[in-house]
């Protein structure tokens, strides 16, 4: 009898964890992505292209690059309420993806007004 009482008790417990484990769909999750991506290369060329008017070189211009990354973060966080879990299945995923893509975005526009 003992054994019966405490499977009813791991069920409840179970039902109640499969509650609290959120769900994604993966169209969603995806577009959700794509949105940062674009975000994050869009405003990767517009900080290079406003790195290489104002003429920065060297370690001040991957400084800006940062500044411009943190900004685009915050304001994506913000964007999403400060709730990432609620659209984004892991935030590592939503804090590095784009990141190098960006980065050459960076330098290509960077470099450019150079020429």
């Amino acid at each position: 009898m003992a054994g019966q009482g405490n499977s009813s008790s791991s069920d409840k417990k179970s039902k109640e964890v499969m509650n609290d484990v959120s769900t994604f769909r993966a169209e969603n999750l995806q577009n959700n992505m794509k949105v940062v991506y674009y975000s994050r290369t869009f405003l990767s060329i517009i900080g290079g292209a406003i790195s290489g008017i104002l003429g920065l070189t060297g370690c001040m211009g991957f400084i800006l690059y940062f500044i411009v990354m943190a900004i685009t973060s915050i304001g994506l966080i913000a964007k999403a309420k400060f709730s990432l879990h609620s659209y984004f299945d892991c935030w590592n995923r939503f804090i590095l993806d784009g990141f190098l893509g960006g980065l050459m975005s960076f330098v290509l526009f960077w470099t450019y007004p150079f020429l």
